[in-house]
């Protein structure tokens, strides 16, 4: 079982956890993890492009010039797609570009991810995160405490307003839930801070 230290606010080591070997020791699976991240992106995507084809675009009615004898080549239309001001070849419409993933697959992308800050040491472990009022200035703090890179990501077991409030001024930083975390955000994110009990309600989760 892989082990981590637990750090206090101060950066303080109060104590060690260990990790289930089922969700942060399993072996890393890239083509699952890309194949994750490719299905997040594509299930954010608005799909609401759109352009005009030939037979969309105003004008064009009559026939721009004879067929025969200008020895230019035949033209039909003057809002063929070569013209200026002409229709779009093979023009973007609005679709939707989102898909689900296996639930197997899932499961182990957002194992693999885990697993992959373990094995990079880019997990931060606290006791506890708690604040008393909203202050950027006490998380940036807290942040430097525990010498976590610019790029993290703050994962609470419940909502604390305080915290993510906290938080939300700070450029590359983010809070989540347990039950809003995805692979992509925990990929993107250089530091993987998380409370002692998100720890343990992420275990129950996946195992």
């Amino acid at each position: 079982m892989p082990k981590v230290d637990v750090l206090n606010v101060s950066g303080q080591r109060v104590g060690e956890m260990e990790l289930s070997d089922n969700v942060f020791g399993v072996k890393v699976n890239q083509h699952v993890l890309y194949e994750a991240v490719k299905n997040y992106l594509a299930n954010q995507r608005q799909g609401t492009q759109a352009a005009k084809t030939r037979s969309e675009v105003r004008g064009g009615g009559r026939k721009p010039y004879r067929q025969k004898g200008t020895g230019r080549a035949r033209q039909g239309s003057i809002r063929a797609p070569h013209f200026v001001g002409g229709g779009v070849a093979f023009a973007p419409k609005p679709r939707d570009y989102s898909y689900k993933l296996p639930k197997k697959v899932k499961r182990l992308a957002m194992k693999s991810a885990l697993s992959s800050k373990v094995q990079n040491n880019e997990i931060v472990v606290l006791e506890e995160l708690a604040m008393d009022a909203p202050k950027t200035k006490d998380m940036v703090s807290i942040l430097n405490n525990i010498n976590s890179s610019k790029k993290a990501l703050i994962v609470l077991s419940e909502k604390n307003d305080n915290v993510i409030k906290s938080a939300r001024n700070i450029k590359g930083v983010t809070t989540t839930l347990v039950n809003n975390l995805n692979v992509y955000d925990i990929l993107k994110y250089d530091s993987f801070v998380v409370t002692k009990e998100a720890v343990q309600k992420i275990e129950e989760v996946y195992v």
